[in-house]
This record gives structure tokens, sequence and C-alpha cells, in this order.
């Protein structure tokens, strides 16, 4: 995340999770990340279900501060 907002200048991450992924829901929330809802990825995939979990690049720098 630091590399995506620091030198690639992004000014958020999105993570597409799968509701039952226990694992990845569980790092997305060790990293700060909140779940936005429900997303519909683009064909061929648009039939999966899947959540946005993202946050901020102010979000993740202010988190990192506080590490």
């Amino acid at each position: 995340m630091d590399y995506a907002v620091d030198v690639l200048g992004w000014t958020g991450v999105i993570h597409t999770i799968d509701p039952d992924n226990a694992g990845s829901i569980a790092l997305a929330n060790r990293l700060g990340s909140v779940n936005r809802g429900p997303v519909t990825l683009p064909p061929p995939l648009h039939e999966f279900r899947v959540d946005a979990w993202g946050q901020s690049a102010a979000e993740w720098r202010a988190r990192r501060q506080h590490r």
C-alpha cells in the first residue's frame, strides 16, 4: 500500500473480496480498509459476488503514522 500511495500516487485503494473469504477480509481489516458494499466486476466475472473494501490515501497515511 505504501508503494501504491507514495510512489504511484494512487488516491485510494480498493480490494474486491468474496464475502466468504474470511482470510482476505481479516487482512483488509488489518490494513484499515472498510467494507464499502457489493460491487460488480466486469465480464466475464460479473456474476461473482464481491464486496469492495478500501480506504483513501489520506486514511492510509493517517493510519501509518499511528503504527
